[in-house]
């Protein structure tokens, strides 16, 4: 019989949680960096500030890196501490609605649709 409680996923998510992690070890610092080195002020100074495509794109990868890091370590803590099956469904869908919805107004204020 089959186990539906993620047997044997262990070395797949711990292999996602270390690469999100380098991924983010790598690129917040550049981000912190450039952010710091420009200082903008005012709404235009922002707006010039992430015009460059390769500042969004970086930027995005870096919020979508971060939402599934924030999702591999709430998925293993809700399989370990949150015993009844229908609460621990309506987390994962919880937390899932929260991070995809964090990302994708991120993505809207980075492409102007917000």
């Amino acid at each position: 019989m089959k186990s539906t409680t993620g047997s044997h996923t262990g070395t797949g998510t711990w292999l996602v949680q270390r690469a999100t992690a380098v991924g983010l070890a790598l690129t917040l610092p550049v981000l912190i960096l450039y952010f710091l080195m420009a200082l903008p002020v005012d709404f235009v100074g922002w707006q010039a500030l992430i015009s460059p495509l390769w500042l969004r794109v970086l930027i995005l990868l870096a919020s979508a890196a971060l939402a599934l890091h924030a999702w591999v370590g709430m998925r293993d803590i809700f399989m370990d501490y949150v015993h009844p099956t229908g609460l621990r469904l309506a987390l994962y869908l919880a937390v899932i609605a929260i991070l995809a919805g964090s990302v994708t107004w991120l993505a809207a204020v980075l492409w102007g649709l917000s």
